[in-house]
């Protein structure tokens, strides 16, 4: 993204190397994964398992990390845009998931396919098993991370700067009619994203409403797995309890894509690419409602495709598609209003304070997140669960529908959205924030023309002939 923005260009004129932005893009990643490493292990050895398993799982954890970290390097390399990066770098993960979830079917002669996978290798070193930890399997990601860290070197000192090994493909001669419009323009944006996003959760959760035909089995060896599962799920049956939190899973789901998606209005601000559109015959409030718009639409898609694809994954082993598909849709739904109401934070914070906008948002929707998964369990607080829009959703399926939460929900999301522009109408756009005062760099360059220039310092011989810049 650096690059792609030109800055790489600015920190490579001074005295840098050419390798210095990988190294320093890598630096922090692997530091991340050290320090998750480090953290899961301090967690599990306080909860009292043994120090070995949770050592190997720990290091499993952190070396899948670092084989990412890896792979999106060398996708850096690849792609000349960074939403080709992220695409390349998201594709290899789902493709690792497919891999592990077709290994671990149990289908004949597939097993082999989770040694392919990073993913697989967490699972394959066997932490707490009965005849022992795997060590050597560690192996595995150290190696693979090793290998595509020297070749994001090597493909970074041989292509050009600005350029990436796969050629971008040109665009049409013409426009088609419906980048006429900014809803056309923001859909033909944010549609390759919503698309990884839909292909996700079709796969993720079709897998995961297979997984609830024998959730009573696994339940059964832990006690306190089955009490925290019946806390997030509200109620009392195991099967219930799975899908309820698998609904909860796939309503947070919808609401961090949506955040995604309302916040790709900064984005388009602070690259200059709003202005384009606004000088046109659109004003802010339809501009900022394209990008809206494909959010809301996005999120309703996800949540009805996880809703659908865990109804089918269940019914099709339990032999009841025809009654758990329309169960679950109508589950996941339900957790349509909760989902908006980061959004539509997102929404107020972009028009309100557009420099913390991109910060705030993402720490609304951990918080609900955090809320939502951990707080029912280590019975929190009410009025910290009430923070979190999630609590105040149906605890579908088994449970009832209350309608007056959701209108709440609903009025609440349609206040704070209708703030959010109002505000945005009426503040500067384009305005890149503190961070970047134009007038104090106007001001401090005039000051160094003079100091070099001016009547009280003589120009250097040769430059007798230079004007004062």
């Amino acid at each position: 993204a650096d690059e792609e923005a030109g800055r790489l260009e600015l920190v490579g004129s001074a005295a840098v190397g050419r390798q210095a932005p990988l190294t320093a893009a890598l630096i922090p990643a692997a530091t991340a994964n050290v320090a998750l490493a480090v953290l899961t292990f301090g967690w599990l050895s306080g909860l009292s398992l043994p120090v070995a398993g949770s050592a190997a799982l720990a290091l499993s954890i952190g070396g899948c990390g670092l084989v990412f970290a890896g792979v999106a390097a060398v996708a850096a390399q690849l792609s000349v845009t960074a939403r080709g990066a992220r695409g390349i770098a998201i594709g290899a993960l789902g493709a690792a998931f497919v891999l592990r979830a077709v290994g671990d079917s149990g289908s004949a002669g597939l097993s082999w396919l989770s040694w392919v996978s990073p993913l697989g290798w967490v699972e394959l070193t066997r932490a707490y098993g009965t005849a022992g930890e795997r060590w050597w399997v560690l192996t595995l990601p150290l190696a693979a991370s090793t290998v595509l860290v020297v070749a994001a070197f090597l493909l970074a000192a041989w292509r050009d700067h600005s350029t990436g090994l796969l050629s971008d493909r040109p665009g049409r001669a013409t426009a088609r009619g419906l980048l006429r419009g900014p809803f056309g323009l923001a859909w033909r944006l944010q549609w390759p994203v919503l698309a990884a996003w839909l292909t996700a959760c079709v796969v993720a959760f079709a897998a995961f409403g297979a997984g609830a035909n024998g959730i009573s089995s696994i339940m059964s060896g832990s006690r306190a797995l089955r009490r925290y599962l019946l806390k997030v799920g509200y109620q009392a049956t195991f099967a219930d309890a799975y899908l309820s939190a698998l609904m909860l899973i796939a309503g947070l789901a919808a609401a961090v894509y949506a955040t995604s998606a309302v916040l790709r209005l900064r984005t388009e601000e602070t690259g200059n690419l709003a202005e384009p559109v606004l000088s046109a015959a659109t004003g802010r409030i339809r501009w900022a409602l394209s990008h809206i718009s494909v959010a809301v639409a996005g999120a309703c898609l996800l949540l009805a495709s996880a809703g659908a694809s865990a109804g089918f994954g269940y019914g099709l082993l339990t032999g009841s598609v025809s009654t758990q598909l329309p169960k679950l849709l109508g589950a996941a739904v339900a957790r349509l209003p909760a989902a908006m109401m980061l959004p539509a934070v997102a929404v107020l914070l972009f028009g309100l304070l557009p420099w913390e906008s991109t910060a705030l948002a993402w720490t609304a929707a951990a918080l609900s997140g955090i809320i939502a998964v951990f707080g029912p369990p280590l019975q929190w607080a009410s009025w910290i669960m009430d923070i979190s829009p999630f609590t105040h959703a149906p605890k579908l399926p088994g449970g009832p529908l209350p309608l007056q939460p959701l209108m709440w929900l609903c009025g609440v999301e349609l206040m704070i959205g209708t703030v959010g522009l109002v505000a945005l109408r009426r503040r500067d756009v384009g305005d890149l924030g503190p961070s970047l005062p134009v007038g104090a760099v106007r001001d401090r360059i005039v000051a160094y023309a003079r100091e070099d220039y001016g009547p009280s310092r003589q120009a250097p011989a040769h430059d007798t002939a230079r004007p004062p810049t």
